[in-house]
Parts: C-alpha cells; structure tokens; sequence
C-alpha cells in the first residue's frame, strides 16, 4: 500500500545463513507456566529475532525439539522471503487453533524484520519514517479481588487497566472499580470458544458494568442478540481483538469498531498488519496494542510497534513485572520512554 510501512521495508535485503530456537518459560502464581520460542535468524555476522507465542507447552516444546529444519538459508529481500515462508509447512505439529499459525508465521517474521535492519544499518523508527513518542500503556488483569489493582495502584497512582469480566463481578466490585476512573477497557471475551479464558454471555454482567462504567470501551463482545441490542440501546463504544486478523475480519463483525485492539502475532505477515494500520489511519479508527504473554523480545517489539502507531492508546502492552508482582523485574512507569536500537527492532530494556 502506497506510504505504508511494507511498502518502505518490503525491499530490503536479507541474508539468511542459518537459525536456531531458544525456548523460554515463566511460572505463573496460578500455577501456569508459559512457554514460548524465540526464533533467531543468523545472517552476515548479525541476528534478528522474534517470538512464537503459540498458547500451548507442548507445542512449544515439539517445536523447539524439531530444531532448525526449515530450508531457510539463501538472499533475498524481505517481501521474497515472506512468500517463501508462505511456502512452508512452519507447524508440522496439528494446531487447535488456526490463528496459532499466524502466531507461529509473526516469530519468523519478525525475526526476520529484525535481521534485515540490522544488515541495513537501519532501525524501526528509520524504516517507517516514524518518530518513537512516549508509551502510554495499561495493565492486563483477569480481576479475582479488587486488591489486585490497589497493589498495582501503589507502584503507580496514575495506571490505567484493561479488566476481564466475569460472571462473579458484583454490583460492589463494578462500583469501586468505576469510583477509582482507572478502567479504560472491559473485555468480556465473547470472541473466544473452547479455550481456557472463555466466558458464557451474561446480559446481567453486562449491564452491571455498564450502569456504572457508560464510557469504558468495550472489548469483544458475545453475538447474543439481547447483549447486542443492549450496546445498542446504550451506545456503547466497541473494541474488537480476538477475531482480527485482517481488515475484512473489521468489517464482518457484528458490530462496527470504535476502536481496535491490535496484537501484531495475529495478522501473522508484516504485510498484514502494515496494511491494517495504514487502513485505520486512513478510517480514522483508534488502536491500541496488546500483547500475548511474550517472555521475550516479542513483549519488546510490541511496545516499539506501539510507541511508533498508537502511542497514546489504551496499550496492552506493561512491562511483565505488573503481572508478577513477586517478580523483581522493573516496572516502569507510564507514559514509559522508549530508546530503539539504531539498527534492528529492538530496544534495550
């Protein structure tokens, strides 16, 4: 698309000598332990990574243990070298869930953005003609007890959150959370089925939280027809983020967007998500940037994306010390200050 980030970084060559995978995990308090895969692509005395968010531990770990045996090594430029990843079999192992794909084509990908900078000499900010603004992000929390924000309210008076609903929110909970004016997003993960995070559609819930939160946006709502002549009645403002892949995912929703969350491992392809931000600049439709529990350079490259697109956005992007908070792991504040790489995308953090 003419201006569009593909369209400046589409060309720039890429040299691909060989790669290999680093697995990662983290313990959650839950009990949770997430797994993910940095893809490291080598090239002329350089390495790009990305992260394969893949939402399943052994999946992670056939991955990690099939090794580096995709056909990769060769030159080309960065546009050549995604049509030859669209050519390969990149998840041999069944997927319950076809968006993994696209989680598992982003790692490659972005890895492969990252290489190709750094060969370059380029860094993000340069490639997309863009300036890097201060972060403004949230923090993510499926809420159990309101003491979970005031302990994340200690560390930062000023944070903003993005909340999961659920069925067991009480008209109190609703209050104190609509007292504090904190919640810039509810999700109520109507998008989501036969997943650990679904939740069944409850008009009640939603009226709970919309009796005292008339402004919050709403993410992925249920397709119930009384929760949706409900958002209708109350002219609620909607977000979307699960079911978006592409632009004409937007379109097909039952409810137009007043916003868009965009997590850049759903669209899979650079191409994809360039286009997407350039098609919501151009409509004028707000987005903000959320994340999928990346453990490594991935949760980096999403805040660049977003300090670049959408800086002032209700972003979904905290550092991973806010969801841990035995952690020791910094917890820098919000609008947080970002410094890219000169060449490669990436930043010191």
């Amino acid at each position: 698309m003419p201006g569009s980030l593909w369209s400046r970084i589409a060309e720039l060559p890429l040299q691909v000598d060989s790669y290999h995978l680093v697995g990662l995990e983290l313990a959650t308090n839950s009990g949770f332990v997430r797994q993910t895969t940095e893809v490291c692509l080598v090239g002329a005395d350089h390495q790009g990574r990305g992260e394969d968010v893949v939402w399943a531990g052994p999946l992670q770990d056939a991955f990690q243990a099939r090794g580096a045996h995709l056909p990769l090594a060769g030159t080309y430029t960065l546009a050549e070298f995604s049509a030859h990843l669209g050519s390969l079999d990149l998840a041999p192992d069944p997927m319950p869930d076809a968006a993994w794909l696209g989680y598992r084509r982003w790692a490659f990908e972005s890895a492969a953005l990252d290489l190709a900078l750094r060969q370059s000499g380029l860094g993000i900010q340069r490639a997309a003609v863009k300036t890097i603004a201060p972060l403004h992000f949230g923090v993510s929390l499926g809420l159990n007890h309101f003491d979970q924000i005031k302990e994340r309210l200690a560390i930062h008076p000023a944070m903003r959150f993005k909340l999961d609903a659920t069925p067991d929110w009480t008209p109190d909970l609703c209050a104190q959370l609509s007292a504090l004016g904190t919640v810039d997003v509810v999700d109520f993960k109507g998008a989501y089925a036969g997943t650990a995070v679904d939740v069944a559609a409850d008009l009640e819930l939603y009226q709970r939280v919309l009796d005292v939160m008339p402004g919050v946006l709403v993410e992925d709502p249920h397709d119930d027809p009384g929760i949706i002549a409900l958002l209708q009645e109350r002219g609620s403002r909607i977000a979307w983020d699960a079911p978006i892949h592409s632009m004409a995912d937007v379109d097909a929703m039952p409810l137009p967007a007043d916003a868009l969350n965009i997590k850049p491992s759903r669209f899979g392809t650079l191409e994809l998500l360039s286009a997407a931000y350039e098609a919501c600049e151009q409509r004028g439709l707000p987005t903000y940037g959320g994340g999928q529990f990346e453990l490594g350079v991935g949760r980096r490259q999403i805040q660049l994306l977003a300090a670049l697109f959408h800086p002032r956005g209700s972003n979904d992007v905290a550092s991973r010390g806010y969801h841990s908070l035995a952690s020791t792991e910094p917890r820098p504040a919000s609008p947080m200050l970002i410094a890219p790489m000169e060449a490669g995308f990436d930043f010191e953090g």
